[in-house]
């Protein structure tokens, strides 16, 4: 049996969670509420994160602007995803929610921007 600790960071609380798991039998416990239940199950079965970093763009009233992947993306692929990041550069003006890459590392997810940025 593995068992695992953790801290669910699905609401404010921060419980404590230990997931066993044992096959394909899963018990997650040190929850108050079902989503602790729902984070601690995702996390053993497939972690994801929110990515957000930030790109130049040329023209721009600001040297950089702010991004963020639109949904999370399997922990696995966020190096894959930094380095696509990394070789875009944007051409202002910018808007927040612009696509700034539409399927970032082969996730489907794309990259939005987050911030607006006008044209020097």
């Amino acid at each position: 049996m593995e068992v695992r600790e953790m801290t669910c960071i699905r609401c404010p609380l921060g419980c404590s969670l230990t997931v066993s798991v044992e096959g394909d039998q899963i018990e997650v416990t040190g929850h108050s509420c079902n989503r602790g239940i729902e984070y601690g199950k995702k996390e053993v079965l497939s972690p994801t994160r929110m990515v957000t970093s930030s790109v130049p763009v040329t023209g721009g009233s600001m040297e950089m602007v702010s991004v963020k992947t639109a949904q999370d993306i399997p922990k696995d692929k966020i190096f894959a995803c930094m380095e696509e990041i990394r070789k875009v550069t944007v051409c202002a003006p910018v808007s927040i929610g612009d696509v700034i890459i539409p399927d970032c590392a082969g996730t489907g997810i794309s990259i939005v921007a987050t911030r607006n940025v006008k044209k020097a």
